[in-house]
C-alpha cells in the first residue's frame, strides 16, 4: 500500500510515543556501532555483519525483497533477514521493541504519519552525516521533513503513494455525467449517480485518510503549530467549510456504513465474478489498487481474484480542486525508512540504506508502481494514465501534523471517531470543538 502507518494499538497515552514510553533519551538517536558508524559508512565495520529489516504490510513486493538480500550480501557478506510486519500491530511492536537492543529491528519501515512520534523520542539513529549520499535534496521532502528533528535526518523516504479517483465509464456514460473540473462538480456528479442498490462515491464514513481531501482543498488544516505547541484547527473557519462538504458527499453519493474505516473500495467497483452489476459508480484509492480493478479472469490460487483492467469501463482521475485546473490535496501515503539507535549492527544497517537508495533499487521501486523516494526517478513510474494520476496527485499531496504526540491521535482511533459522527449527521462546528480538545491533551506527546 500504498499505505500510510495506521491502525489499531493498544495503548493509551503512551502510544504518544514519549521518550519515557520509548525507554529513550532524547533526539539525538545515539548508536552503538563506533564512531566510523556514527558519522558515516563504515564498509569494515559492516563485514558479515547479519541483520534484520521489517517491513509493513505487503507492499515491498518479492522482486524487490530479493534484490536487497543479494545486494546485501555481495556488499557485506552477510545475511539480510526481512520480516513483514502487520500494520495492524506495527505501532505496538515497534514501541516495545525499538527501545530493547536484543529484539530490536536494525532496520525498520515506518508509516510517514507515524514518524514524528518516534524521531522525537530518539528512537532512530541520527542519519545526518550519510543524507546526501543517499539523495539529500532529491528525496521527497515533505517526508524527509517528517522524520527531521533540529534539522537532523533520522527517518527518511522508503516510497509514497497518491490517491486518486477511479470511476465506471460506462456507468457515467449512462447517467450522461461528465468528468467533473471542480469539486463541487466532483460532488454533484457523484450525488446524482447514486441509487440504493449503487453508491455514486463509494467511501466509509470513517474513511478520514480519504476524507480530508475535502478540508485540504478548502484550506484547512487537521493542526497547526503555536510557537513551540501544537493546537487542533478542526474548528478553524477553513476546515469546518471542508468537514461539511465531505458531509454533504457522504450524505448524499454513499451507501457505505457510517461505521467503516478505509477499506477496500475496489471490490466495489468491480463486477462479481458471478457478473452481478457492482455497487459503486465511483472511488478513491491510492495508486496501486489499479492493479485489483478490472473485469474477473479467475481465481489466482492464493484465495483472491485475477483481474484485467479494461479501458472502455474503467478510467481515472486526481480529485478535482476548489477551483477549475486545481488538483485536491490528497493525504500522501507511504512509508518512511530509518535505522535503530539501538541496534548493534549500524555500519551494516547504514549499507543496507546505501542499497535501498542506489538507482537500481529505486527503478524497480517505481517499476512496481510505489513513488520512489528519489524523485529524480519519478519519470520510471511510466508514462500511462495510473503513472500519471498517480504523480499529479502525489505533487500536491499533503501529510498529518508533524507533531510528537500524532501516533496518539492515530492510535486511539480519534478521526475514526469524529468522521463517523460527521457522516452521521452530526453538527459540524461543535463537534470540531469538542474534538479540538480531545486531540489536544495528547497531540504534543
Amino acid at each position: 500500500m500504498i499505505r500510510n502507518g495506521k491502525r489499531a494499538l493498544a495503548l493509551t497515552a503512551i502510544a504518544g510515543a514519549s521518550v519515557l514510553a520509548l525507554g529513550l533519551t532524547g533526539c539525538s538517536g545515539g548508536t552503538s556501532g563506533g564512531a566510523a558508524a556514527a558519522s558515516g559508512f563504515d564498509k569494515a565495520g559492516a563485514k558479515n555483519q547479519n541483520i534484520t529489516f521489517w517491513v509493513m504490510g505487503g507492499d515491498t513486493p518479492d522482486e524487490a525483497r530479493q534484490y536487497l538480500v543479494d545486494e546485501y550480501k555481495k556488499a557485506t557478506g552477510g545475511t539480510l533477514t526481512i520480516q513483514q510486519q502487520d500494520w495492524g500491530d506495527a505501532l505496538t511492536k515497534l514501541t516495545n521493541q525499538l527501545p530493547d537492543a536484543k529484539n530490536t529491528p536494525d532496520v525498520t519501515e515506518i508509516g510517514n504519519t507515524w514518524s514524528p512520534t518516534f524521531t522525537t523520542a530518539g528512537a532512530f539513529t541520527d542519519l545526518s552525516a550519510i543524507f546526501k549520499d543517499l539523495g539529500g535534496d532529491k528525496l521527497l521532502k515533505s517526508f524527509v521533513d517528517v522524520g527531521t528533528v533540529d534539522g537532523k535526518q533520522y527517518a527518511l523516504p522508503y516510497y509514497f503513494g497518491s490517491r486518486y479517483i477511479t470511476y465506471r465509464k460506462d456507468i457515467w456514460a449512462a447517467a450522461n455525467v461528465s468528468e467533473p473540473k471542480t469539486l463541487d462538480e466532483f460532488d454533484a456528479a457523484v450525488k446524482k449517480l447514486k441509487t440504493a442498490n449503487q453508491s455514486g462515491f463509494y467511501i466509509g464514513g470513517q474513511d478520514w485518510r480519504n476524507g480530508i481531501s475535502w478540508v485540504f482543498a478548502n484550506g484547512g488544516e487537521l493542526a497547526k503549530k503555536d510557537g513551540d505547541k501544537w493546537k487542533s484547527t478542526l474548528s478553524d473557519a477553513a476546515t469546518v467549510k471542508g468537514l461539511t462538504q465531505f458531509q454533504d458527499v457522504f450524505k448524499g453519493a454513499s451507501n457505505a456504513p457510517v461505521t467503516e474505516n478505509d477499506s477496500t473500495p475496489w471490490v466495489n467497483i468491480n463486477n462479481d465474478k458471478t457478473g452481478a452489476a457492482p455497487t459503486a459508480a465511483t472511488i478513491i484509492a491510492p495508486g496501486w489498487a489499479h492493479w485489483s480493478i478490472g473485469d474477473f479472469k479467475g481465481d489466482d490460487g492464493k484465495g483472491g481474484e485475477k483481474r484485467e483492467w479494461n479501458d472502455a469501463t474503467f478510467g481515472v482521475f486526481p480529485l478535482p480542486g476548489v477551483k477549475a485546473g486545481e488538483v485536491a490535496p490528497v493525504f500522501a501515503g507511504g512509508s518512511n525508512i530509518a535505522i535503530s539507535a539501538k541496534s548493534k549492527n549500524q555500519a551494516g544497517a547504514k549499507e543496507l540504506l546505501r542499497i535501498v537508495f542506489s538507482d537500481g533499487y529505486q527503478k524497480l521501486l517505481a517499476k512496481n508502481g510505489l513513488g520512489p523516494a528519489n524523485t529524480d526517478f519519478v519519470g520510471d513510474l511510466g508514462s500511462d494514465q495510473f503513472a500519471k494520476a498517480l504523480v499529479d496527485s502525489a505533487l500536491n499531496s499533503k501529510l498529518t501534523p508533524a507533531a510528537p504526540g500524532w501516533a496518539a491521535v492515530e492510535g486511539k482511533k480519534i478521526l475514526e471517531e469524529f468522521f463517523g459522527k460527521i457522516s452521521a449527521g452530526c453538527d459540524v462546528p461543535a463537534l470540531a470543538k469538542e474534538y479540538d480538545t480531545k486531540i489536544d491533551a495528547i497531540i504534543n506527546g
